[in-house]
């Protein structure tokens, strides 16, 4: 567990378990829901709603090695409450020869927003990382979502020139439909 102090706010930082798994699942789904970059692309995401985000906690739990839930937890006059979760995938980059995180879903309720909360989130999470010998974090952001970009590029993410792009081989008849023969 990782832990920042900030004025009279307290940020501890941890992997998803199963006591955590509902934390998770409260933060996530805020965004899943309500975020309307998010939204603005989700059929194209394959979006599974609740039950998809349920699924893939699961699947995070019983498949570690794939990647992981980082959660920040917020303490305020003693209270203690999710503030901010974000989905990691372990990858291999043959760039840089090494183990990189792929970032994902990456939220803070909106109640702990413009607090520091996502910044010593993704800074804890940097520090897990680097500790476990992970040379880089990818991740992507709607074009669109300004106050993202500023975010990220003051933590020092930068700019690929790329555009993320996905291609849905799941098992539904809209997926079905574009596969090869």
């Amino acid at each position: 567990m990782t832990r920042t102090a900030t004025a009279e706010l307290v940020i501890d930082c941890a992997s998803m378990n199963v006591t955590s798994r509902d934390d998770a699942r409260a933060v996530l789904r805020e965004f899943l829901v309500d975020d309307v970059h998010y939204r603005a692309n989700a059929a194209r995401y394959g979006d599974g709603g609740v039950e998809a985000l349920d699924r893939a906690l699961d699947l995070f739990l019983e498949r570690p090695e794939l990647g992981f839930v980082w959660l920040a937890f917020a303490q305020r006059d003693g209270q203690r409450e999710p503030a901010g979760a974000c989905v990691v995938c372990h990858a291999i980059s043959t760039a840089r020869g090494s183990l990189v995180a792929k970032l994902d879903d990456v939220s803070i309720a909106m109640r702990w927003q413009r607090m520091g909360v996502g910044a010593a989130m993704l800074r804890a999470l940097a520090l897990h990382l680097r500790q476990r010998g992970f040379t880089r974090i990818d991740s992507s952001c709607h074009r669109d979502n300004v106050d993202a970009w500023r975010f990220y590029e003051r933590l020092g993410f930068r700019s690929l020139d790329e555009d993320r792009i996905a291609w849905l081989i799941g098992g539904d008849r809209a997926c079905n439909a574009s596969l090869p023969l």
